[in-house]
């Protein structure tokens, strides 16, 4: 807590003796009560106001003073509750001959308690009480409660006697850490400081151990339910990991222990050291700073920094752009690096804590030296250093001790990790040319034990980024967009931990295909290096695939890598993407593309080790972005690129493949030979290449359905568990417009299409099977969902209502997407298929865009044959395979060129507005 005296001209925020001076000589011209309370509200208000405008000014001139803005919001709130508390017991309910039982304390608890406030803080107080509350206090403390809420002030209020205050303390913890921070306000001292004194006697004694257990496990389940890292790109400043409130849990613990005043003291009780002190008050400070503007920011208690204030932040505390870091990463990264900072303190923290409070150990075992540890010591548990310069003696040891901690299963103690931290700045050229340096984090990096764990832990040490400098490039390195959950380091180091929980058969149930083929990988470590150096090269200003395969050539050989492993990991890295982007972007049923991505991978080994790559690639992006579909596609992708290269580019033949799933079918459905006979031959070779098995006997039962009644019309919603999607597919009389017509309905029904196949019969009827799920990600499975889907496609097919009125009429709620910008881009590609035009539209995603630009290739008299989506957060990627209405490629410069330019007019716009073929020809 800073000391109010240390405060700038704490007279401009707030001048309590003026004030009071003021409010006497007016209160005694009232005659009448509601006269002097009004007076008394209004003075009160307007103090606030001018306080908060003077604070205000200050903030901008100084938004890194935190500690001191934090402190001055504190003691405006002070000087208010005084000016209150004298006005109401003084001169609204004035006793002359007060009793015992009419003493009154009021007291500031929680981080109102500790000197510490934003903007829009809590107002925490207490009021204390000798035994029962009188009527003369009742009123009083009603009368304040209504002043303080009347100025618009959040307040938490309790009344309590002083043994309420101690039987509440020893039954609830948070109540007994909120008045551990309490602190006089105002009243009656004595009773205020009686209380504390019974409060530290008769609660707090002898329930430190408990205490501090209790804390810990508090805030483990806090940084589990706000998502266990601190490298999340939304934080919560107060509550996440390496917030605020890891800060407040050290010095609750200290207070507890040891009845110090203020983290200062901690230093002589030997939990903290000077340089921890600084450290702490550092990262307090800029916490605090980014707190309080984000609190003015946003004109609400608010904690997280979300993506729709972050840039502005950025702004208001100065960042400027610089290379190739915009404003906004450089201020989240010094956001990380400080979240960073707290959790090394806590580290240091609790090591001292141990230190301190373990009792007298008569056991030989405490210290010892195991040959096995190689120098290094162990102490209860844990590796520890024999002496301060053991680093200095050989830097190689700061390897060391990663890969012996992961080999012996052991966790590394804290003071050994500052001695790290301190001594990483050792690790120069020499130290990273070291072959056993090398080959130990080698090691490390590809255990099959827990190389997540040991890595982050190497991070947090500063020495993976000293021994892999282009990683420290990327250490807290904000991906600033709606796709990427966590900074680069941190999704690198998931993504190494996925490899060595799928490699264990933790992850089969997800991934079974990569848990099996892991296993027949000529060269793991390969694997590894690649999953390391994948996103390497991220926030250089250019493509961080290419980037980074130069950083593989040039690293590789260093970490011990052959010629041959080198070039296989800087192609993984060059092509990381390759695989995601055929699956979810590309039309599988088409022959080509397997071709031209098999012919891209060239081996067998490539494409197993980047099938990994890409699913810990994905699923290390954050939570719920892998799902059924994805690797539904994946295995689809991967099986029939196998084959392409097992079989040497040679395509099992299309008439036996035809003739596999037609048999299949026939025995599912159990129908006759005439009876099946006269289906299949409804449809093109086309549709039987496209169309899985389940499909097949979906629509299927569809036709029959349809063809067994007189309705013409005949749509069905089928739920997958497996890939987590709803298969809506429609049997309907063909004719133009129809795709984009379902897309709308879809659309209006709050649906979301990710992959769309259209086939139509020699007999002139449609079948067109739509990829769906619910606008929270989740299939269609309700049957109201299901019915209102069914109904809204039905009515828009036959007209029954004007699809782009609904449309227009529907509100677009604001989504975060619109707080990026997506430079829309059309490409179109005559070469990725030998049958279709390839068209594929990135813009930003926004509900019914599918629909728009459905309806302008349906304006330019296109024929869609497929529709694939694929989402990146912010980022639409929607790709259609088209020809025009005489089956043909799309070849006319001229038309492409027009082509081109309207799809980028639609992708550009943020309605999903339609126009008539009339508006298409202008």
């Amino acid at each position: 807590m800073l000391r109010p005296d240390a405060i700038h001209n704490r007279r401009a925020i707030i001048d309590r003796r003026a004030l009071a001076d003021q409010l006497a000589s007016g209160m005694a011209a009232c005659a009448a009560f509601a006269d002097r309370r009004r007076l008394l509200a209004d003075t009160l208000r307007d103090s606030l106001v001018a306080g908060r405008v003077e604070l205000g000014q200050r903030l901008d001139a100084h938004p890194g003073r935190g500690l001191e803005l934090a402190a001055a919001q504190s003691f405006l709130t002070d000087q208010l509750l005084r000016l209150a508390c004298d006005a109401v017991v003084g001169q609204l309910y004035p006793l002359a001959n007060p009793t015992q039982s009419e003493r009154l304390a009021l007291a500031a608890v929680g981080g109102y308690g500790r000197g510490q406030m934003a903007p829009f803080s809590d107002v925490d107080i207490v009021f204390i009480t000798p035994w029962k509350q009188t009527p003369w206090g009742e009123q009083v403390i009603e009368t304040l409660l209504y002043l303080l809420w009347d100025l618009g002030l959040k307040v938490g209020h309790a009344t309590r006697s002083l043994d309420d205050v101690v039987r509440m303390g020893k039954a609830d913890m948070t109540i007994r850490t909120a008045f551990l921070e309490s602190r006089f306000v105002w009243g009656d001292q004595p009773l205020y400081d009686e209380a504390t004194a019974r409060f530290r006697k008769e609660v707090v004694a002898g329930t430190a151990r408990a205490f501090v257990a209790e804390k810990l496990a508090e805030r483990e389940a806090r940084h589990q339910r706000m998502g266990d890292s601190r490298y999340v790109v939304e934080p919560n400043l107060k509550e996440g990991k390496g917030g605020l409130r890891d800060l407040h849990a050290l010095f609750w613990i200290g207070k507890y222990l040891h009845q110090v005043g203020s983290v200062a003291e901690l230093v002589d009780k030997g939990l903290l050291t000077a340089d921890e002190l600084r450290q702490f008050r550092r990262a307090e400070s800029y916490l605090w700073s980014v707190r309080i503007m984000l609190h003015h920011l946003t004109g609400r208690a608010e904690e997280r920094l979300t993506f729709d204030v972050q840039r502005e932040l950025a702004a208001r505390l100065r960042y400027a752009n610089r290379d190739a870091m915009s404003a906004v990463e450089r201020f989240m990264r010094h956001y990380f690096l400080v979240a960073k900072s707290v959790g090394d303190l806590t580290g240091l923290f609790l090591a001292h804590l141990d230190e301190s409070t373990a009792r007298p150990s008569w056991l030989p075992t405490l210290t010892r030296r195991p040959a096995r540890l190689k120098g290094f010591t162990l102490r209860r548990g844990q590796i520890g250093v024999p002496s301060d310069d053991f680093f200095q003696a050989d830097p190689v040891r700061l390897l060391e001790m990663f890969a012996l901690a992961d080999s012996e299963g052991l966790t590394i103690h804290p003071l050994a990790m500052r001695a790290a931290n301190r001594d990483a700045q050792l690790i120069d050229d020499r130290i990273r040319r070291d072959k056993t340096a090398n080959a130990l984090f080698l090691d490390v990096l590809t255990s099959p034990r827990d190389p997540e764990t040991v890595l982050r832990w190497m991070n947090e040490a500063g020495v993976f980024g000293r021994f892999v400098p282009d990683f420290g490039r990327v250490v807290a390195q904000m991906q600033y967009d709606m796709y990427h959950h966590y900074t680069v380091d941190e999704h690198t180091i998931r993504a190494i931990g996925l490899v060595a929980r799928i490699e264990r058969g933790e992850l089969k149930a997800d991934h079974g295909l990569s848990s099996a083929i892991i296993h027949q990988l000529i060269n793991r470590r390969v694997l590894h290096v690649a999953v390391l150096l994948h996103d390497i090269a991220k926030g250089r200003g250019g493509d961080h695939s290419l980037l980074g395969a130069d950083v593989a050539r040039r690293l590789c050989p260093r970490l011990g890598l052959t010629p041959e492993e080198t070039e296989t990991v800087a192609w993984l890295v060059e092509y990381h993407l390759l695989m995601s982007r055929t699956a979810f972007k590309r039309d599988l049923s088409d022959f080509k593309t397997i071709l031209d991505f098999a012919a891209a991978v060239a081996s067998p080994e490539r494409l197993k080790l980047l099938l990994i790559l890409t699913v810990v690639d994905i699923r290390a992006v954050g939570p719920g972005v892998w799902n059924g579909w994805k690797a539904q596609l994946l295995r689809e992708l991967y099986e029939a690129a196998e084959e392409v290269l097992r079989r040497g580019h040679k395509q099992k033949g299309r008439a036996e493949r035809i003739a596999a799933k037609q048999a299949q079918l026939k025995a599912t459905l159990g129908w006759d030979d005439k009876r099946f006979a006269a289906y299949a031959r409804r449809f093109s070779d086309s549709y039987w290449i496209a169309e899985a098995a389940d499909v097949l006997v979906a629509n299927a039962a569809l036709v029959a359905d349809a063809g067994a009644g007189d309705e013409p019309l005949a749509i069905s919603c089928t739920p997958d568990a497996s890939s987590g999607t709803t298969l809506v597919a429609i049997y309907a009389a063909d004719h133009p417009g129809l795709f984009y017509r379902i897309a709308g309905a879809i659309s209006l029904a709050g649906g979301n299409i990710f992959d769309a196949r259209i086939h139509t019969t020699r007999d002139g009827m449609a079948i067109d099977n739509f990829v769906v799920l619910d606008p929270l990600g989740r299939p269609f499975a309700e049957q109201q969902q299901i019915a209102r889907l069914k109904r809204n496609i039905e009515d828009v097919l036959k007209g029954r209502i004007r699809l782009a009125d609904k449309l227009a009429a529907k509100p677009l709620a604001r989504r975060k997407a619109e707080l990026f910008r997506v430079e829309p881009r059309v490409l179109i590609d005559n070469k990725a298929s030998n049958r279709y035009t390839v068209v594929e539209v990135n813009a930003s995603d926004r509900p019914a865009l599918l629909y728009a630009l459905t309806n302008g290739l349906f304006q330019q008299k296109l024929t869609i044959h497929s529709a694939h989506v694929a989402t990146y957060g912010e980022k639409a990627t929607d790709t259609f395979y088209v020809t025009d209405l005489t089956g043909a490629k799309i070849d006319n410069p001229a038309r492409l060129k027009t082509l081109e330019k309207r799809l980028l007019a639609i992708a550009a716009s943020a309605s999903p507005k339609v126009e008539t073929l009339a508006e298409a020809a202008e």
